[in-house]
């Protein structure tokens, strides 16, 4: 019986390369299918600093009531929306983000009020990422749950809103 090479390279365990990872090898090579990541496949939360992971681990228990009150107002009124809590980007942490409808909800506090700055490059950061940011205070969260959850609602894209607010 004779022995016939495989039409394409194998790795170091014989096995031919992932098709997701490209055809050939070098710096031309050819990326086919769906790739994750930059050019050496590490997405955007590899390369995030190692201390990220616990941070937001750390924000997310040290929630304030208008945080708690809100988050389970998103997940109730948009399940489809996913809303994730104190997502990493960059150095910032988005209070509320929703991936799929490219939204963010920052909730803010008086000091707030004196870092207008500081905010503004956040927001210009996350716009930048494509994301659209939308703010509101904490006594808007804790006085007026309502008319935050439907200026989410409106922020929202129709098919992200679920069937009882479509």
């Amino acid at each position: 019986m004779k022995h016939v090479s495989p039409p394409y390279p194998s790795g170091p365990s014989g096995l031919p390369p992932s098709t997701l990872v490209g055809e050939g090898r070098g710096p031309r090579a050819k990326r086919v299918g769906r790739v994750r990541g930059n050019a050496d496949g590490l997405t955007k939360r590899q390369l995030l600093p190692a201390s990220t992971v616990p941070r937001s681990r750390d924000l997310r228990k040290k929630a304030g009531d208008p945080e708690r009150v809100l988050r389970r107002a998103l997940r109730e009124a948009f399940p489809e929306a996913r809303f994730r809590h104190q997502v990493p980007f960059g150095c910032y942490h988005a209070d509320f983000c929703s991936h799929g409808a490219k939204l963010i909800v920052e909730i803010d506090d008086a000091t707030h009020a004196e870092k207008r700055t500081r905010d503004e490059r956040r927001t210009q950061f996350l716009n930048s990422e494509g994301y659209r940011v939308i703010r509101f205070w904490n006594n808007d969260v804790m006085g007026n749950l309502d008319g935050v959850i439907a200026a989410v609602g409106d922020a929202l894209p129709d098919d992200l809103k679920g069937a009882a607010r479509g």
